[in-house]
């Protein structure tokens, strides 16, 4: 019996993602690292700035999302995210820029809670990227 299930990733501007061979998908859900693995329960997730890690058969991949919506449901894992990329492609420079214009939000005082949040996210994971 197969353990593995399908995923889908999909942006704006297209279905950025399909595979059909996946065996577990770790997600930087808000609740935490979040790993889904065939007949998960079904799932609704927001997802914070982290790194979604996609394990089969033959390889590893490993993304960088600023935000999103995981489902979860009849081994179908679809991710919604308004921006995706493949950590092997992200330039450093392009990492230092992301890490500065999160921090000029932060240290805008009339920022709420939820967004400074979010932005600390950003920094940490792109952080551990750099």
């Amino acid at each position: 019996m197969s353990e593995e299930f399908k995923l889908e990733i999909v942006n704006p501007e297209q279905l950025f993602l399909s595979k059909e061979n996946v065996s577990e998908v770790v997600v930087p859900s808000l609740e935490g690292e979040m790993g889904i693995l065939k007949d998960h329960i079904s799932i609704i997730s927001f997802l914070k700035p982290g790194i979604v890690t996609i394990y089969s058969k033959s390889e590893l991949e490993k993304y960088y999302i600023e935000d999103g919506i995981a489902e979860f449901k009849n081994n179908n894992l679809i991710i919604l995210t308004s921006s995706i990329f493949n950590i092997k492609d992200i330039e450093r420079n392009k990492i230092q820029e992301w890490i500065k214009s999160a921090e000029e939000v932060i240290n805008n005082p009339d920022i709420n809670d939820q967004v400074r949040y979010m932005e600390d996210q950003k920094i940490e994971v792109l952080k551990s990227l750099n």
